[in-house]
């Protein structure tokens, strides 16, 4: 079972080198995305039935051994986000195909975007997968360098700005990330996270705080969390619509991966993380209220992603096996609606032409099925039951509120920011889909990706998009099994004794 380990991250990089090989055809480089992410998901979904039933999964590379050699580990946690990153990515890949074919043809091929939208795919399989902090500062290299290209194609004016700000904020936190990882080094002699975990404690309290700080601020950067939030409303809505779909359904999320990795293996707690509180609080808050205050549909979803963040740290906050569980769960949910609520602002945008609210209405008209595409991932976000989002923050509020006054407070705020996030997106559905339809806004930008304004869509875009939102309906569906997986991972984070033992043997058991 190990052997398949290193191919969630071998296969995209194969995959992206074989369409640039194949660049003069447009049919193979998309038979050689779908391929790959296919194969990439049936992988990780074994990988997750091995790891539930038997305990973390290791692979050694070069055929060293850790903590010297670099060690790919899949455990509960990693493989479920890695299958339902994976299921996002294919059928983001489906609507960006698809979307090229209806404004450019079949026959137009690209030389940048399959290669690095693979590349992208094998950073963030990386990024779940590896065992070390170098090994992690890379994936996320990966990642930032395809998404740099991804971001910046089609250029014009205005997503030259938004990529700058994008370009430099993530600059700045990988010379973060990397002087953290030095500091470990120094006082911890390696860098495989099992062989910290079991070193952490001979460093003096002080410096163990300030690494643990320094952690929290890269990995903090790049999940958005406020006040380090401010680059992403920015980015994210000037992006591509597919690219923009697949930022807000992966690259939040693998930062907060980290960031819970890293924290409840490197630094336990045994109560209540006060710091991590107040930031849940101001994320929640500051995002959903930012999300008011839009009339751009991208950045309203934007903020709310923002604000979603924060049901995540709230979780982590808390500390205790419950919550890391829910904490888990809700970033499932949580990559497959944002994804999907991108690409569904997407087929908007190409029905009226604008991004505005106050320019759209009567799409349930004119689209029953856009507006049904809208409403379930709206409902999810919201937390309506019985949807996946309701079963998440259950499970958050609960932990929440056994575990003390403090979080129970915290989870009082939950509440606020779930009422907050239905008002926003309440307000979204009477904007664009009651009232008159109104004529399409022509594209006034002939160098735009995305042409608007021609309702021009394709059924695979609308598929696709189904897809997703079939992904998160069976995400609470089966809310029982995943919830019982999700509650081992959480006790599994928290003890952290079957991870180091699954990568160092028995001296991972001292």
């Amino acid at each position: 079972m190990s052997a398949l380990l290193a191919l969630p991250v071998l296969l995209p990089m194969l995959g992206a080198a074989l369409t640039v090989l194949a660049g003069r055809s447009a049919a193979l480089q998309r038979a050689i995305g779908i391929v790959t992410l296919t194969a990439v998901a049936v992988i990780a979904a074994v990988l997750l039935v091995n790891a539930d039933a038997g305990g973390p999964i290791v692979a050694e590379l070069g055929g060293w051994a850790p903590p010297v050699g670099i060690a790919l580990v899949a455990d509960r946690l990693s493989a479920l986000l890695l299958l339902v990153s994976t299921l996002v990515t294919l059928a983001v890949l489906v609507y960006a195909i698809d979307q090229r074919i209806v404004d450019y043809g079949r026959g137009a091929a690209s030389t940048t975007f399959h290669p690095m939208y693979l590349m992208l795919c094998a950073g963030v399989s990386l990024a779940y997968l590896t065992g070390d902090l170098f090994t992690l500062f890379v994936a996320f290299e990966l990642m930032l360098t395809a998404s740099y290209v991804l971001i910046t194609r089609r250029t014009s004016a205005i997503r030259i700005r938004a990529s700058m700000t994008y370009v430099t904020v993530s600059l700045m936190s990988s010379l973060l990330f990397l002087t953290a990882i030095a500091m470990v080094y120094a006082a911890t002699g390696t860098v495989n996270l099992a062989d910290i975990a079991g070193r952490i404690d001979t460093v003096p309290p002080g410096l163990r705080t300030v690494l643990g700080l320094m952690l929290l601020v890269v990995f903090g950067i790049k999940a958005a969390i406020v006040p380090l939030h401010f680059w992403l409303p920015d980015s994210y809505p000037n992006a591509p619509g597919p690219v923009a779909a697949l930022f807000a359904g992966l690259l939040t999320k693998v930062s907060f991966y980290a960031l819970l990795r890293t924290q409840t293996l490197l630094f336990s707690r045994e109560e209540p993380w006060t710091l991590m509180l107040v930031l849940a609080v101001a994320t929640m808050l500051v995002g959903a209220l930012g999300a008011l205050a839009q009339n751009d549909i991208n950045r309203l979803l934007s903020f709310l992603l923002v604000s979603h963040i924060g049901f995540m740290l709230f979780g982590l906050a808390v500390f205790d096996a419950a919550s890391v569980s829910g904490a888990a769960l809700y970033a499932a949910h949580h990559i497959t609606v944002l994804a999907t609520l991108f690409l569904v602002s997407g087929l908007i945008t190409r029905r009226t032409g604008t991004v505005a609210l106050d320019q759209m209405g009567g799409l349930a008209k004119v689209s029953p099925a856009l507006a049904a595409l809208f409403a379930i991932p709206a409902m999810t976000l919201a937390g309506l039951p019985p949807t996946a989002g309701f079963v998440a923050k259950l499970a958050l509020l609960q932990a929440g509120v056994a575990a003390g006054p403090w979080p129970t407070v915290v989870a009082g705020v939950v509440v606020v920011a779930s009422l907050l996030t239905l008002y926003a997106l309440v307000r979204v559905w009477v904007r664009v889909f009651w009232g008159e339809p109104k004529p399409p806004i022509p594209d006034d930008d002939p160098d735009d990706e995305v042409i608007v304004g021609t309702a021009r869509t394709s059924v695979p875009m609308y598929t696709a998009t189904a897809g997703l939102v079939a992904v998160s309906l069976a995400i609470a569906v089966f809310a029982g099994p995943l919830s019982e997986v999700t509650g081992r991972a959480g006790t599994d984070l928290l003890d952290g004794g079957p991870y180091r033992s699954a990568v160092l043997g028995a001296e991972g058991e001292r």
